[in-house]
């Protein structure tokens, strides 16, 4: 792979072929948790979940907007052997995520600044394929330029956490809201990923089934469920579950698209169930270590087999 690129508006004259494409800012965070706080942290949907997916031998891009200034920061995807796509902006995207309790699924968010919407006149020239459209907050994409991926020939996989967290623009606070067009989103959608405030938000219940159930209802193909301590998926009208095996939450930040990323890029060969059982075991790995997962396919194949001689044992 030739490592980061920059994007050429207008120019389509080759177009490259990937398995997966994760599209998304790459941030810089501040993180204040109980295990301890962390400064200047790259993050972001696309990082963490381009490096839950590096282990698969398939070709991967992200495409990302920020400041040339920033550029470095893309530098271990590059190394991982992602291929990036700079989008640059005028400024790199800044968060502040404040974990006050050991509830993973609780934190407050703030964004600080913010590197614009996304369009298509800026998509670099590749073919149609798996998309990964997964935003920290509304201020990335929009419904028109998901419907144009779709009419464009993308299969795609869709974080609501994209439309569910609204900044505030004058404060920088993110809330947690319902979204009007939620329907319609799902509807255009192959595979869709909540956590289990999302979900509540949206569907009106926290009972992780009974929501995937209204949203297989509104038109959804494939669903993921995240929450502190399982992760769902619901696929043609059955329900799998799978326990996270984390030790420790030293690397909380990044569960739910370390978890996406990594099922996603099992699920292009393997069964849900599989698929299912291997993300919870490589997020459960990335949770014991701040940063990406940066393990191998034994690794998680290891902690697979762990978990389910440990299962086997309980009562």
């Amino acid at each position: 792979m030739e490592g980061w690129r920059h994007t050429r508006p207008g120019k389509r004259t080759e177009m490259t072929r990937y398995d997966i494409v994760f599209i998304g800012h790459i941030t810089i965070d501040e993180i204040d948790a109980v295990e301890g706080s962390a400064h200047a942290v790259t993050g972001g949907a696309p990082f963490y979940g381009a490096f839950a997916a590096a282990w698969s031998n398939k070709k991967i891009a992200v495409i990302t907007r920020m400041t040339e200034d920033d550029r470095h920061r893309l530098e271990p995807l590059q190394a991982a052997g992602i291929d990036v796509y700079l989008q640059p902006a005028h400024e790199t995207t800044h968060m502040r995520v404040v974990h006050p309790s050991a509830n993973i699924d609780e934190r407050q968010m703030y964004q600080t600044k913010n590197a614009g919407f996304f369009t298509m006149k800026e998509m670099p020239p590749i073919e149609p394929c798996l998309i990964e459209v997964g935003a920290l907050t509304n201020q990335e994409f929009t419904l028109e330029f998901v419907r144009e991926l779709r009419k464009s020939g993308f299969r795609v996989a869709l974080d609501m956490q994209s439309f569910v967290r609204q900044v505030d623009t004058e404060t920088g606070a993110i809330q947690f809201r319902d979204v009007p067009v939620k329907r319609e989103i799902v509807k255009i959608t192959d595979l869709v990923k909540l956590d289990v405030v999302e979900a509540g938000i949206l569907t009106g219940t926290d009972d992780l089934e009974e929501a995937s159930k209204i949203v297989e209802d509104w038109g959804s193909h494939e669903i993921v469920i995240t929450r502190s301590d399982v992760v769902l998926a619901r696929y043609e009208g059955k329900t799998c579950f799978e326990r996270y095996s984390n030790r420790t939450s030293q690397g909380r930040t990044g569960r739910g698209d370390t978890t996406f990323g990594a099922y996603l890029a099992r699920r292009l060969d393997h069964s849900v169930e599989e698929s299912l059982k291997f993300a919870a075991a490589l997020a459960s790995i990335k949770m014991e270590t701040p940063g990406p997962f940066r393990g191998t396919l034994e690794d998680v194949l290891k902690r697979m087999r762990l978990t389910e001689a440990q299962n086997c044992q309980d009562p």
